[in-house]
């Protein structure tokens, strides 16, 4: 089973611009001269105005200068707001250090949005030294006050043992608090992390962590956040028809969640629809079509597909046969493997190597080096 940490970073970032009720309400000139005497809340209302681009031309540094002059005056929506445009350099300098401080400010106010995002500051390290237990503070600031992204990455701080110690019972009451809120104020946080909540349910359920394990209820959950457009509950979900666990067994099913998954750019069902193309499982059997999931999945930096695409230059299955660029792709998924995996990669790659020449090596080797420095790790 796959979980991912989830990052609402973006839903925290449309959250602060959505404009609020009070400037829809009245035109864009009368709250400019409420914003011109003084008054904080026109000043955070034509802030979030200028940084939406709601009725005039989007204007970064427009919305900063708005937003300071709320900020100074203490005001914890405009302060957030203030740090979000210095994390993303958006009319002032990028300055993570800087958003610290403004999110710091505006958390103390009790801004969830705030206490949120200065929990992903300290887990990540940007702006502060890396600190998981200060980002399960804010987190769980955030969380006790019903933020679902809060609840769900609190949860994955339990589950993993990051900054508290390891306890899978507290992630799943975590998760289940995400996953079982209703119509909360801000849906599209919502939306997502209960999504990623219902997803690390239904692992939970899967592995038995922390519950008893039941395939049966992990279907359920990987169903609720894959038919929400979650792209790992949509693998996951593949997965269970692939493997016939709380559902029939099904290939054709799996491979309608893999696509749904690969489509949107998840590498593990990129590879899984591979797989299944390769094999006939599910679809018609197709090795075109497997090699362009793998090196989808490949370009995504999946050393298993790298592996697959690599396989299949060097035997010419869905591709012409090209030992050089068989060496390249075994030669970078030797680079990103460990363990036995990258045993294989490299025994595969010297095969491959006793047939070449040196130019081809040194081609290769060139090949594998440029993909390299094209996609940082």
């Amino acid at each position: 089973m796959t979980r991912r940490w989830a990052g609402l970073v973006a839903v925290v970032l449309l959250l602060a611009f959505s404009v609020p009720l009070g400037a829809q309400q009245e035109s864009i000139e009368e709250t400019r001269t409420r914003a011109e005497a003084g008054d904080a809340d026109a000043q955070v209302s034509l802030g979030l105005v200028y940084a939406t681009g709601e009725g005039v031309l989007e204007n970064g540094v427009e919305a900063a200068r708005w937003f300071r002059l709320a900020a100074e005056q203490g005001l914890g929506l405009a302060q957030h707001s203030l740090g979000l445009m210095y994390e993303d350099g958006r009319g002032v300098p990028r300055d993570e250090a800087e958003a610290i401080r403004w999110y710091r400010l505006a958390a103390d106010q009790g801004l969830v949005e705030a206490e949120f995002n200065l929990g992903l500051m300290y887990e990540d390290g940007r702006g502060v030294p890396q600190d998981e237990a200060e980002a399960v503070r804010w987190y769980r600031l955030a969380a006790e006050q019903g933020d679902a992204g809060a609840q769900v990455n609190l949860g994955l701080m339990y589950e993993f043992g990051r900054g508290v110690p390891q306890d899978e019972a507290e992630a799943v009451r975590l998760y289940r608090l995400a996953a079982d809120q209703g119509l909360p104020q801000t849906q599209m946080a919502a939306d997502q992390g209960l999504a990623q909540a219902q997803n690390n349910l239904g692992a939970m359920h899967a592995e038995g962590l922390g519950v008893p394990q039941d395939d049966v209820e992990a279907v359920r959950w990987f169903r609720l956040a894959a038919d929400q457009g979650a792209s790992d509950a949509q693998y996951n979900l593949g997965l269970m028809y692939e493997d016939g666990r709380g559902v029939p067994q099904d290939e054709a099913e799996a491979v309608r969640w893999y696509r749904l998954a690969a489509e949107q750019g998840f590498a593990e069902a990129q590879l899984s629809l591979g797989i299944s193309y390769a094999n006939g499982h599910g679809v018609p059997q197709d090795e075109a079509e497997a090699v362009r999931w793998y090196r989808l999945a490949a370009e995504n930096g999946d050393a298993e597909s790298q592996f697959n695409l690599g396989a299949m230059y060097q035997s010419g299955r869905g591709v012409p046969q090209n030992d050089v660029t068989a060496h390249m792709w075994f030669n970078l998924a030797a680079s990103q493997s460990t363990g036995a995996h990258q045993n294989q990669a490299i025994q595969y790659r010297d095969i491959i190597a006793e047939r070449l020449n040196l130019d081809q090596i040194t081609e290769a080797q060139r090949l594998a080096r440029e993909w390299d420095e094209a996609h940082p790790r």
